[in-house]
């Protein structure tokens, strides 16, 4: 057992100073500050003073190469794979894992055993199958077996469109892989989503706007990511999220330094350009492309040179949301708690209930993390 007294609780909806209650795993009761019942064997060591704190639930990246990305610049420039204390220590407490514009020298045998392997060290990791390519590389013979039997396979993805490293799907092929992986989704009751890259094509998202209105498929079904990516495919996504669909910022440790030479758009400033322009927040989440190569090149297309992802960025953006662009951090919590878990159907994750798991983050008033709970233990290298 474990007791958190007097925090200020964001579930991510604030909720006011609580004391929280965690049996085993879970959260077991949540009462107002002071008002919890005696608690029988619960020791001095068992109680955490939240005086002054917030608590948050665990951080979901909903976009991590978690064997490590790269190799657009050869094999020297692959980068590494994803840690469960380099996950951690940043407040990530759930996972999901994708291969990008290598799907030959990673696979998805090697990526399912990954997220198991984080599995067993402590966190929750899932994993989509498939990678930038269309036909879809999956572990079994279809994209919807491996959904329906595979445990950790979520979805497709991260399937890329409008970027020269794509492999410039039609139409007919981007469409059904959507329906393939919606009747996985179906068949399985799992989330059925496709994590659509968008590069920087002029295309923006002309696929994906396709499929939602020509066929019988929701915009539920796709999670475009990269929206972020420059001004014009900015707008494009805003329209898309107006009219109902989900999108997905990926977040940025250096934006400073990108935002001098192209036009990026800082994920605080497109939340609220966003919210301004009438998009309900629940349908926005922010990733951090983890330890995926973050290639530089020429207008030509020839390889710069590549930087590497980080799940750091998650509470940057977050802070910058609350700090920079007046966003309510019931919000800016939100996009990466409550609302990729309710988008890619994560039982029990992002939000602080009675009965839910309990990954916890702890933050002090800066909003800087103080401790890391996962599954009702505190992690070490935090605390």
């Amino acid at each position: 057992m474990k007791l958190i007294k007097n925090i200020n609780v964001y579930a991510p909806e604030h909720l006011g100073s609580k004391d929280v209650l965690i049996i085993g795993d879970k959260i077991a009761k949540i009462e107002e500050a002071g008002c919890m019942p005696e608690i029988p064997y619960l020791t001095a060591e068992d109680i955490i003073d939240g005086s002054g704190k917030i608590l948050t639930p665990g951080f979901i990246d909903c976009h991590v190469h978690i064997l490590g990305g790269g190799g657009e610049g050869g094999f020297a420039n692959r980068t590494p794979e994803a840690t469960v204390e380099g996950l951690t220590k940043f407040g990530v407490t759930t996972v999901v894992g994708c291969l990008g514009t290598d799907g030959i020298g990673r696979d998805m045998c090697a990526l399912v055993a990954k997220a198991k392997g984080l599995c067993e060290q402590g966190m929750s990791a899932y994993c989509y199958t498939g990678s930038y390519q269309i036909p879809v590389h999956t572990l079994t013979d279809s994209i919807t077996k491996d959904i329906m039997m595979i445990q950790e396979i979520i979805g497709t993805g991260e399937i890329a469109i409008s970027d020269h490293r794509s492999s410039q799907p039609t139409f007919e092929e981007f469409v059904r892989v959507v329906a393939d992986t919606r009747l996985g989704g179906v068949l399985s009751g799992k989330a059925g989503v496709v994590n659509v890259h968008l590069g920087d094509s002029p295309r923006c998202m002309d696929l994906i706007e396709r499929v939602v209105a020509e066929t019988e498929i929701p915009a539920s079904q796709i999670l475009p990511t990269h929206i972020n990516r420059n001004e014009k495919l900015f707008c494009k996504a805003t329209e898309y999220a107006k009219n109902g669909g989900n999108v997905d910022f990926t977040g940025n440790e250096d934006i400073d330094y990108w935002e001098t030479i192209c036009d990026e758009v800082r994920v605080c400033n497109g939340i609220r350009r966003m919210m301004e322009a009438g998009v309900d927040p629940k349908h926005i989440t922010i990733s951090s492309d983890g330890q995926g190569s973050l290639p530089m090149y020429t207008a030509g297309g020839e390889f710069l040179g590549m930087g590497v992802g980080q799940s750091s960025c998650l509470l940057k953006e977050v802070k910058e949301c609350v700090c920079k662009a007046d966003i309510p951090l019931e919000i800016a919590i939100s996009t990466i708690t409550a609302n990729p878990a309710r988008i890619l159907q994560l039982k029990d994750k992002g939000k602080i209930e009675e009965g839910c798991d309990a990954d916890l983050c702890i933050l002090n008033q800066e909003l800087d993390l103080v401790e890391v709970i996962i599954r009702g233990k505190c992690r070490e290298s935090i605390c």
